[in-house]
């Protein structure tokens, strides 16, 4: 028995103590320590068992017992979300196929105005290097060697050489842009 500032005895041993509930298997006299769902349409109230018949009620438990195929496609769909309501962002929501369609097809997640040519125009570019500038006036795209740069660069020399096309001015003109765009590579080639 002790005593607290007032003066009053108390003892911790007389508080009441909390009823044990009991399993609710049947016939079971254990004490009912771990809760389980009752169903899956009352996944709120619970059923209160022993360690032993928990484990066998989660053995046997099947959320998805008695529903069609549909409905536990719908159910997982819903989880999801965790079965908060969704609906179509931006542009989206006027589109005639699903999101999911376009973007297994290839479109950009950001909408079609990220896509294809229209994303040129929205997106800054970064400035081309010489050495894309060159491989551009060639008409060549990387990855490509040093061989293959000298082959087009002499087809071009050939098509674009004043001689061959009557001493055209824009023939020449064109081979120089040519010229210049070989040597950036052959600098760049062979310092690499």
């Amino acid at each position: 028995m002790q005593k607290n500032r007032f003066g009053l005895s108390f003892d911790f041993n007389d508080a009441p103590r909390p009823q044990a509930r009991p399993c609710d298997h049947p016939g079971c006299r254990e004490i009912g320590d771990f809760r389980a769902p009752k169903a899956r349409d009352r996944l709120n109230e619970y059923w209160w068992f022993c360690l032993d018949h928990v484990r066998d009620y989660n053995k046997a438990w099947d959320f998805y017992a008695g529903m069609s195929e549909q409905e536990i496609e719908a159910q997982v769909r819903q989880d999801t979300t965790w079965q908060r309501p969704t609906w179509p962002m931006g542009r989206w929501r006027t589109q005639g196929r699903s999101p999911r369609e376009d973007l297994y097809n290839g479109a950009s997640p950001f909408g079609p105005e990220w896509d294809g040519e229209a994303a040129a125009e929205v997106r800054p570019r970064r400035p081309r290097t010489p050495e894309e500038e060159a491989l551009a006036v060639l008409e060549l795209e990387p990855p490509v060697d040093f061989a293959r740069i000298k082959a087009r660069y002499r087809e071009l020399a050939k098509a674009h050489h004043p001689d061959t096309n009557g001493g055209d001015k824009e023939a020449e003109e064109r081979l120089k842009r040519i010229n210049q765009a070989y040597r950036t590579l052959r600098a760049s080639y062979a310092a690499g």
